[in-house]
């Protein structure tokens, strides 16, 4: 029987405590390991003991998971008697942990060869999943363009072959976790130096692998339980743990030199810092939840602790994982999420997915998992908190059984069977996952690796606070731009686009450079960055394009370039002139100017400042508003930007103190000699010495014609009209009517209509007649730019959108969508019935997606987004504010922007702008906002009632509560849902009021539930009628109840209380529990809240 130490087989050694008796132990591992300094800790007090103690966990290592490792292709299996089916994430895993106890013998001068033999294992491992991988290369380039699961790297091969197993139908193979798991851990293979890529072609690769994970945030997958939604019914989702993995594995390997300290310049990996921080901040955004299905779930741990450590704000950690213990931690070990019927004994094995209303039977049958307890333990040992290590080894040690061997083995899980205990998974077999992680957290507890060796980049360290990497790429080191904690500074380069605007400026104080004087370095629009990227990665052998044409965001255009010798500056998104326009608003630039600098400030986490080139045009000198320009300048002189500290300087001093990003990936050869620097532009006349001698840009005004009776006329009268008509706004909708009828190459006068809408919007555009604008735009199906990215940043703030005309059908955005795939919602179900809203409402989106990155309190209590209401509720207000005058229509992009704020903020100042109680119910109606808790009160209700019907429309209680738990945001948007059904706003927001009264006063009254549906519009027509006869009005129907409300908050509570108590008592019963078998108590308030209301 080999010697087996006595803490290995039921119990383990705690830094900072003396093991059982028996245990081998020494005075220089008495002392938890976080007080030993790490150069004393190298100098080991009992060299024999330590190479014994790491002789025996050789041998367990050989034993548990060496043994089933594949010699062909290094993959290992999920269970040991598995021998055809080779698992990634579990290969990870194993590789993991035979590198850790390979880096635990680094320190012993004579290994007799273990060391070389460990870590030789690990790279075949590593390899072996990069060889599986590049088979599947084809995968990645389409998948780059398009993100599903017919497209996704596979994560279970053929064991021996490296083949495919399991076809893409078969099986849920996209994981966008498991392909970050693998860089985390590549990188740390290769800081400690193990050389495990090895030709261009596998950086090439690895670099796609990059782009692969770059979109995490708008990508739902399967996650790292396979399944998507907890539903399991082969719908994927987005996942925290996924996007908190892939940021995580783009902070690792952004600068990497994937040949270790061997490597050149070409062997470089290169990170989009805009991608980064988008999946830092959706990550951050969507905790302490894991998806929309799912309200908590364990594979945050992981994520949030070893091996990924995906945030370091101490708050939002802390709170995820006491989420996680308070919520799924067991007797025997962690559930996975609630409801989870995997490998439980109810679950139907032979069948893949699960039925509708299924998942309440899993309900307290969910598998508890050892394997998070190991978890516990390490992440103790990173925190150094003795506490934790010694509580969650007491819980293992209930969990550990020895094989044949003598070897301690860790229960795969644990399934309860109904009766107070549990039917442990079969121990004939090892689960290899749980296996290596047992191992890991041995070696740290043991004292015989130490965290800085387990994780050599230091990943458990706030970035600032990390080893600073020297070298010629950008680092994550800065510290979060938050509170006076930082010094950051946003530096930036005013360039004139002519000398005689730079003369004129110069007259007003502002010191700007023209493109000559910034020479050598040049100006460049990012679109010729993203063109320089597009050499990154690609490889003709393998069948790889290089980065695929994602725009360069705002931190992106905030570097300096080196590329071939040349310094480049990129000026940002906002300063690029497009289709869409929007850049035609000169008070939007300005308010996006400011936006721009808060942002860069906020999420700039490289080493090094920040340098932002401001581009001043000649248009923008001809607006009626570049004074408001000149202002922002001059604030911008004093250094202050809306509390963000800013500097204003020449580019060749502010050179030195800039993040300097070098290409050297690019060839000579790759750059095209037209590279388009921004040019100067020369005049013969340098005159304008102030803002009066500048010829401005005209403001037109025409009264709103409609013609839509031409519909009917034939062509030659339409023609005819257009002759005979001066107004731009009419001239835009007879083009129109001929663009239906005859298509947009018919042609009138040697123009065709295409050519001619395009001129009017040109010329409609220069004038600022925004209504012709927006009604050309239209037609030429224009779309906004980077609209995507906006629309996931509101999906993933927890809330949906959707667009469309009121009264007709809504399309519903609760995915992340392509342009082309918006531009066809927007045209095929928004411009039939109003023309000039297929562009209006683009417009709110982006904006919506603007502000609720910034601001997502205005959204607070708003479930989902309905561009059409939200429309209705800024008409609204100029009704309500005397602006009836005013065409919505016609606004300047600025305006609607501004009014879009004002709307969202009702609560802010209708007392000072003295709203009524009716206008305030009209606008909150509109957007269908709820308060605080409300979607848990419906829940409640539904518990007591069989059901809420209002407008014709029921929400039953079954299947609704045996299908949905309380928190899920499937659950709320049914109840928004059936809200919308009431289409006078003011009475949707009443009925809302109307159900917080039932369910206080349901709450209040536990013995009492309804015994049928409960009617809402029943409840309000009593109420409307107690306040007729209070008031001595004459009651003539329910379609007018106006007066009631206007009724004060007080007033209006008073009669919805005692119409709903009138109901209780005609209808109510007295029980404890009701028909349906609902227990008032059993579905505990704390179970996943939903956090969206």
């Amino acid at each position: 029987m080999r010697e087996v130490p006595k803490t290995l087989s039921i119990a383990v050694t705690t830094p900072g405590s003396s093991g059982p008796s028996g245990a081998p132990s020494s005075a220089g591992r008495q002392a938890s390991l976080e007080d030993i300094h790490l150069d004393q800790f190298l100098k080991t007090s009992n060299y024999e003991d330590t190479v014994k103690q790491l002789d025996i966990y050789y041998g367990i290592v050989k034993r548990q998971l060496l043994r089933f490792q594949s010699p062909i292709t290094g993959l290992f299996p999920i269970m040991s008697t598995d021998h055809e089916v080779g698992s990634v994430r579990d290969s990870v895993y194993c590789a993991a942990a035979v590198w850790s106890l390979y880096q635990a013998y680094r320190r012993i001068d004579d290994d007799r060869g273990k060391s070389y033999e460990l870590g030789q294992s690990t790279v075949k491992c590593m390899r072996g999943i990069l060889e599986c991988w590049v088979k599947q290369a084809r995968r990645v380039e389409v998948f780059k363009q398009r993100q599903s699961n017919q497209y996704a790297l596979h994560g279970k091969f053929h064991l021996h072959t490296g083949e495919v197993i399991y076809a893409d139908e078969a099986y849920n193979h996209l994981q966008i976790d498991l392909v970050s798991l693998y860089i985390i851990f590549l990188v740390q293979m290769i800081t400690s130096g193990l050389q495990i890529i090895y030709t261009q072609d596998e950086v090439a690769f690895v670099q796609n692998l990059v782009y692969y994970v770059e979109r995490a945030y708008r990508t739902p997958d399967f996650g790292m339980w396979e399944r998507g939604s907890k539903y399991n019914n082969g719908t994927p989702e987005i996942h925290a743990s996924s996007i908190g993995m892939a940021k995580s594995a783009l902070e690792a390997i952004n600068g990497c030199n994937l040949f270790g300290e061997k490597g050149a310049s070409w062997s470089v990996v290169y990170v989009d810092i805009d991608a980064h921080n988008r999946n830092r901040s959706i990550f951050e955004t969507m905790l302490p939840r894991e998806s929309s299905s799912k309200g908590v779930d364990s594979s945050l741990l992981l994520t949030l602790s070893f091996p990924a450590f995906a945030s370091h704000e101490e708050r939002l950690v802390e709170q995820t994982k006491h989420n996680v213990i308070t919520r799924l931690r067991g007797k025997r070990g962690f559930k996975r999420f609630s409801r989870d019927g995997f490998l439980s004994k109810l679950e139907d094995k032979d069948r893949r997915y699960y039925h509708i209303g299924e998942l309440k039977d899993f309900e307290g049958h969910e598998c508890e998992w050892p394997l998070f307890f190991i978890q516990m333990i390490i992440d103790g040992v990173f925190k150094s908190n003795p506490e934790q290590i010694e509580e969650y080894q007491n819980e293992l040690r209930n969990c550990l059984h020895t094989d044949v061997n003598g070897d301690p083995v860790v229960t795969m899980y644990y399934a309860p069977d109904g009766e107070g205990s549990y039917v442990r998974s079969p121990s004939q077999t090892l689960f290899l996952w749980g296996q290596s992680m047992f191992i890991i957290a041995q070696l740290l507890t043991a004292g015989l690796l130490h965290i800085n060796e387990l994780d050599p980049i230091r990943r458990y360290l706030p970035s600032y606070n990390r080893p600073r990497r020297a070298g010629r790429y950008s680092a994550f080191q800065a510290k979060p731009g938050t509170g006076t904690a930082t010094d950051l500074v946003v530096q930036i380069v005013l360039i004139a686009e002519s000398q005689r605007l730079q003369a004129m400026m110069a007259t007003y104080g502002i010191q700007t450079q023209t493109p000559h004087e910034v020479e050598p370095v040049q100006i460049w629009s990012s679109t010729e960055l993203i063109k320089v990227y597009q050499h990154l990665g690609v490889n003709s052998k393998v069948g790889l394009s290089g980065r695929p044409g994602r725009p360069v965001g705002s931190l992106g255009t905030s570097k300096v370039y080196r590329i071939c010798g040349m310094t480049v500056l990129c000026y940002p998104l906002i300063f690029e002139v497009s289709d869409f326009y929007l850049y035609r608003d000169m008070a939007l630039l300005i308010d996006d100017i400011k936006t721009e600098l808060q942002f860069v400030g906020k999420y700039w986490r490289l080493s090094g400042r920040p340098t932002v080139c401001l581009l001043i045009r000649e248009e923008h000198m001809r607006d009626p508003q570049f004074k408001e320009m000149l202002d922002l300048m001059a604030m911008l002189k004093k250094g202050y930007c809306d509390g963000m500290k800013v500097r204003i300087g020449r580019l060749q001093n502010l050179i030195s103190s800039s993040c300097i990003e070098h290409l050297d990936f690019v060839n000579q050869s790759n750059l095209s000699y037209n590279e388009n620097a921004f040019v100067q532009i020369n005049h013969e006349y340098i005159g304008y010495q102030s803002l009066t001698d500048v010829p401005k840009a005209l403001t037109y005004i025409e009264q709103k014609t409609s013609l839509d009776h031409f519909k009917h006329k034939p062509t030659h009268e339409i023609i005819e009209k257009m002759r005979n008509t001066e107004s731009i706004y009419c001239l835009c909708q007879l083009w129109g009517i001929l663009l239906e009828r005859e298509g947009a190459n018919f042609e009138v006068n040697g123009l065709s209509v295409n050519q001619a809408l395009t001129q009017l919007y040109h010329r409609a555009g220069s004038l600022r007649y925004w209504r012709a604008v927006r009604y050309c735009s239209s037609l030429l199906h224009h779309i906004v730019d980077s609209i995507s990215p906006f629309i996931t940043t509101v999906l993933v703030n927890g809330k949906e959108l959707t667009v469309g005309v009121i009264g007709q059908k809504e399309t519903n955005f609760d995915k992340p969508m392509t342009p082309a795939e918006i531009q066809n919602v927007m045209y095929t179900t928004v411009q039939p019935y109003n023309v000039i809203q297929a562009v209006l409402q683009q417009e709110v989106v982006l904006y919506c997606g603007r502000l609720i990155a910034t601001n997502p309190s205005m959204f607070r209590g708003i479930l989902k987004i309905r561009i059409g209401w939200v429309l209705e509720a800024m008409r609204l207000y100029l009704q309500m504010s005397g602006q009836e005058s005013i065409d919505l229509e016609n606004l300047s992009p600025y305006q609607v922007r501004i009014l879009l704020q004002k709307v969202l903020t009702v609560s802010e100042w209708a007392a000072e702008e003295k709203l009524t109680t009716l206008q305030r119910r009209q606008l909150e109606g509109c957007l269908c906002r709820v308060p605080k808790h409300f979607y848990n009160k419906i829940w409640e209700i539904l518990q007591r009632t069989q059901g809420i019907t209002t407008q014709g429309h029921l929400l039953p209680t079954v299947p609704t509560l045996t299908n949905m738990s309380r928190g899920e945001i499937t659950f709320s948007l049914l109840v928004e849902e059936t809200l919308m059904c009431i289409d006078c706003p003011e009475r949707r927001q009443i009925t809302v009021e109307l159900l917080c009264i039932i369910a206080t006063i349901l709450n209040r009254n536990p013995e009492l539930h309804f015994k049928q549906a409960l009617d809402i519009d029943d409840i309000l027509s009593e109420a409307f009628a107690m306040y007729c006869k209070d008031n001595n009005i004459e009651r003539q129907n329910d379609n007018n109840m106006t007066p009631f409300y206007a009724l004060y908050y007080t007033e209006s509570t008073g009669y919805l209380a005692r119409a709903a108590v009138n109901k209780v008592l005609q209808g109510g019963a007295l029980s404890t529990l009701d028909e349906n078998g609902f227990s008032n108590g059993g579905d505990q308030m704390h179970d996943e809240t939903c956090h969206v209301s």
